[in-house]
Formats: structure tokens, C-alpha cells, sequence
């Protein structure tokens, strides 16, 4: 069976939030938005409630009501699109608490983060497993494990994921180890040991390394921004086509570095691909949450000109 005829592999788009100038949430322009994303071919899943979708500013009733949008406007769509949500707590009952919520509102799966307090503190193993595989068995829903970047207390060691990833409910581990060294022989491991989990990238700045070294597809921002340059590019690479692959890179390169500058995706990068889908017509708005401060008019003025120059199809 090849790649693209496997379940949780492809192109995954974390999407943006879509808000009001009073800070709610715009339902319909987020429908919208979420419509044409699962219309694209190739688009596999939508995930909300991510770091793309400002789930730190998120109330809990409004990441349900996010997850429920997403739900509505896929169902709306032609295509099979998986609909995963985030799930952001500091303890388990928390995080089952939203798990649950999560389903109710027609998500497959969560893409489950790790508790922030371990940045600071760090934990132990156990708890690091227990954590995962306690809430996948008490909101009885998929789980997509979100690896945090190797220099922080909050990612998880090979050995954890190993075992993490023997539970039935965990489908897929969106790996942001950004630690390059280690990519291929985790990715082997992991495959080795849950053959059925699978493992895809979410580097945006290390996309093409990552997808030609080894991977199952990419869970990434950036498909929420250009759905079909990340949809030829992430295809090409799981084809094994080098020359196509680098072709569709050619055309994605600027537009990364307007978004990301060389850097780790972030708060900054997510802002400007809202300000830049949204002078493109293709978002409703430009704003984002409090406390984040609203793009400064001499930077939106050079997305404008930087993306003219482009002149991007997305």
C-alpha cells in the first residue's frame, strides 16, 4: 500500500482563528476559511486549536466552538478531511475535560500538547507517559502527540515515545525535535516499533530535509496559509520525485522567509501569515488576540509589497 492510501499520513493544516475587531470569534469567516481548506485535493486534516490557532487565547467553550466550526464547515466539503483539535492543560483533568469536548464537537482526534508547567519544571517519565495514555483512555478519542522542540523540558526522549506510541490510540506523532541529527534514526525507531503510528513533520523552516529524509506527511502552518504549494511540495517529496519537489521549494522559499525570516515558527510568523492571507483576500481579517498587539502599519505595508513581488498562488 503506498503512502497516499494510508490513514493519518499527508498534508495536515494547522489553520489560523478567524476574530472580529472586538475579539470574537467570526463564525462564518472561520466556516469560510475552513471550507476552501478542505476543498483543496491533498489536504488530509484540518487541526484547530494549535499554536497557528491562537489556542492560548482561547477560552475552554471556545476551542469547543472552534472544533465545532471546523466539524461543520469539512462536512459541508466533497472530501474525507480528518478535523483534529488542540488540547492545551496543565493535568490530566483538564486535558480529558477538553478531550471530551473536543469529540463531542466532531473532532477525530486531539492533537494533544504537553502540560507548559514542564517547561519550567520538568517531570519524570511516568508521568510524561501517563499523561498521554491517561487521557486517551478516558475521553476514548485518537491522539496525535505533539513533540516540543529537544531544548525544552517538555519534549519527550525517544524511549518515551516509544512506548507512548504503542498505545492504540495514539495515530500519529507530529515531531518537532528540531534536533536534525536525531531525525532519521526516530523516525526509524518509531516505525520499527509502532509501524501503524505514523510520524510527520512539522518543521516549516526544515520542511524539504525533513520530508526527503523521512516522514509520513507534515502537520504544518503553512498549509493553512498555501494549501497547494504544500500540497505539491509535501506530495513531490513523499513521491520520491527530487526534481518536482525542489521545483514547488523554489516557489515556497520566499514566501517562507516573508513569513518565518529564518526562523522557528512562532507567534510573530502566525501573525504575519494572517496579515499576508488576509491582503490576498483570502481571510476575513487581520487580527489577533490580546495580548498580542496588532502588526505595526509599516510591517503590513511590506507583506503588501513583498507578497506583490511574489504574486503567490494560493
Amino acid at each position: 500500500m503506498t503512502w497516499n492510501h494510508k490513514p493519518w499520513t499527508g498534508v495536515f493544516a494547522a489553520t489560523l482563528c478567524a476574530f472580529r475587531e472586538d475579539q470574537s470569534i467570526d463564525e462564518e469567516g472561520l466556516g469560510e476559511y475552513i471550507y476552501d481548506l478542505a476543498s483543496v485535493d491533498g489536504i488530509q486534516g484540518v487541526v484547530c486549536n494549535g499554536h497557528t490557532g491562537e489556542v492560548m487565547s482561547l477560552l475552554p467553550r471556545e476551542r469547543a466552538q472552534v472544533t465545532a466550526i471546523l466539524a461543520k464547515s469539512v462536512a459541508k466539503s466533497t472530501r474525507d478531511v480528518k478535523v483534529a483539535s488542540g488540547v492545551m492543560a496543565e493535568g490530566t483533568l483538564e486535558a480529558t475535560e477538553h478531550a471530551i469536548a473536543a469529540k463531542e464537537a466532531g473532532a477525530h482526534a486531539i492533537l494533544l500538547m504537553p502540560p507548559h508547567h514542564w517547561l519550567r519544571f520538568g517531570r519524570t517519565t511516568a508521568t510524561a507517559i501517563d499523561f498521554c495514555t491517561d487521557v486517551a483512555d478516558a475521553a476514548g478519542i485518537d491522539v496525535i502527540l505533539h513533540q516540543y522542540p529537544a531544548w525544552t523540558k517538555a519534549g519527550y526522549s525517544l524511549d518515551e515515545m516509544l512506548r507512548i506510541a504503542k498505545h492504540p490510540r495514539v495515530v500519529m506523532i507530529k515531531m518537532g525535535t528540531r534536533d536534525m541529527s536525531r531525525w532519521l534514526y526516530d523516525f526509524e525507531s518509531l516505525k520499527e516499533s509502532s509501524p501503524d503510528t505514523t510520524v510527520v513533520t512539522c518543521h516549516d523552516e526544515f520542511l524539504l530535509p525533513t520530508l526527503f529524509e523521512a516522514a509520513d506527511g507534515a502537520l504544518i502552518g503553512f498549509a493553512g496559509f498555501a494549501p497547494h504549494l504544500m500540497v505539491e511540495l509535501v506530495h513531490a517529496a513523499l513521491d520520491g520525485d527530487f526534481q518536482r519537489a525542489k521545483n514547488a521549494q523554489r516557489t515556497v522559499a520566499p514566501l517562507a522567509h516573508l513569513i518565518y525570516d529564518f526562523g522557528e515558527p512562532g507567534c510573530g510568523a502566525h501573525q504575519r501569515m494572517k496579515v499576508a492571507r488576509w491582503l490576498l483576500g483570502k481571510f476575513p481579517s487581520p487580527h489577533f488576540r490580546r495580548p498580542v498587539n496588532p502588526l505595526p502599519a509599516t510591517e503590513v505595508e511590506k507583506i503588501r509589497r513583498e507578497l506583490a513581488k511574489i504574486n503567490p498562488s494560493l
